[in-house]
């Protein structure tokens, strides 16, 4: 393959052929726990019956995808009420393809409102790899080297209620005209940080007190990851506008109606909302999680597996924390090539997981899963830990 495509951020030598539930199996027949949905794409596992009815469904229809920036299909209708019911009153929507294109069309909502000024975005934060989105991501150097940014302030992610940076927000807000602020609440790619609440309701106050759009980046933490629908919904405050992707497997803006553009085509997307089977995807998965209580299973299965992997923490000098909400965990490790170790010797033991940040591993399990696979998962995770030599 790397003699056929780029070689992006591939972590494993491994050529998925098939899943089941929570488990992936490769080309050669072999089974894998996954502890990361994809990066939290596949919410529901592998293989879930009621998705495999719809792909078979579909699989006989003729137009499956259409140009839905020109043209409706009924699955634009109910995929649009399913959303807006679960996020904001007052809201629209318009659907996108990708997380990185939801950011770029949140933004440039923002943008049409109040301008080309600067907007605020924190440190290690990622909001995707298109020029636009780029400009706002601050997680990897080799992710920014010699692309061009638009105009940029840096806050710092807080993590903690008491660190002194939570008011420089206020600081930048009154000696620069502000476009938008736009952050994450638990930073997927840079390091499973989880925003202070605190902070979290600083920048709510800020945005409302000097009148700045706040955008929060639902791409990875969005549709039950944390326990909730939104990760925004554990600081009680409110956005102007949501990107959202991954686990409703297409993109979406959500935003108040207020940031509606006064013209048609200032947002655009041939395929936006137009691959059908996508979209029948993404309302099924919604009205799964509500109708099986995922939120609920999330938030009890998350507590065990965050109290278990804090107890293997407590007897092993390399890690040094572990943090997250709800089925979004990190656990990270003293160094750098600790942590590789630990993600390769991982994987040969048949448990997938993926790196974030610069030490950490990134824990994202299918909402799905059971307490016997989480246990499974953790005795690999053990084992592995008295293996590798730190």
């Amino acid at each position: 393959m790397k003699n056929l495509t780029y070689n992006s951020t591939f972590v494993y030598p491994l050529v998925i052929r098939d899943g089941q539930g929570c488990y992936i199996e490769d080309i050669d027949g072999e089974q894998y726990l996954d502890f990361t949905s994809n990066i939290s794409s596949c919410p529901l596992g592998y293989g879930h019956p009621e998705i495999k009815e719809i792909i078979k469904r579909y699989g006989d229809i003729g137009a499956h995808k259409i140009a839905g920036q020109d043209f409706y299909c009924e699955e634009h209708l109910l995929l649009a009420e399913k959303l807006l019911a679960i996020t904001m009153a007052n809201s629209k929507v318009f659907f996108i393809t990708s997380g990185a294109e939801a950011v770029e069309n949140a933004i440039k909502l923002a943008y049409r409102k109040n301008g080309p000024l600067p907007g605020i975005s924190c440190l290690n934060a990622f909001h995707g790899r298109t020029l636009g989105a780029l400009t706002f991501t601050f997680s990897k150097e080799v992710q920014k080297s010699n692309f061009p940014e638009f105009s940029v302030k840096r806050i710092k992610f807080c993590t903690f209620d008491n660190d002194p940076e939570i008011g420089t927000i206020e600081k930048l807000a009154r000696e620069y005209k502000i476009s938008f602020i736009i952050t994450e609440l638990v930073q997927g790619e840079g390091g499973v940080n989880v925003a202070s609440k605190k902070f979290a309701k600083n920048i709510n106050h800020i945005s409302r007190k000097y009148n700045i759009p706040l955008i929060i980046d639902e791409v990875q933490t969005g549709l039950a990851r944390t326990g909730k629908w939104w990760a925004f919904q554990h600081y009680g405050i409110k956005p102007d506008i949501i990107s959202i992707a991954k686990a409703l497997q297409v993109g979406a803006v959500v935003f108040d109606k207020k940031f509606e553009p006064n013209q048609q085509g200032v947002l655009s997307s041939t395929w936006g909302g137009g691959d059908r089977i996508d979209m029948a995807i993404g309302i099924k998965t919604i009205d799964i999680i509500s109708r099986d209580k995922l939120l609920d299973k999330v938030n009890k299965n998350g507590n065990f597996l965050k109290q278990c992997l804090m107890e293997l923490k407590n007897v092993n000098d390399t890690i040094i924390d572990v943090r997250g909400i709800g089925l979004m965990l990190g656990v990270e490790f003293h160094k750098t090539e600790d942590r590789n170790k630990t993600i390769n010797k991982l994987f040969k033991n048949k448990l997938l997981v993926i790196p974030s940040g610069i030490k950490t591993i990134r824990i994202l399990p299918p909402l799905i899963i059971t307490k016997q696979e989480i246990s499974k998962g953790l005795e690999i995770f053990e084992r592995v830990l008295k293996e590798v030599k730190y």
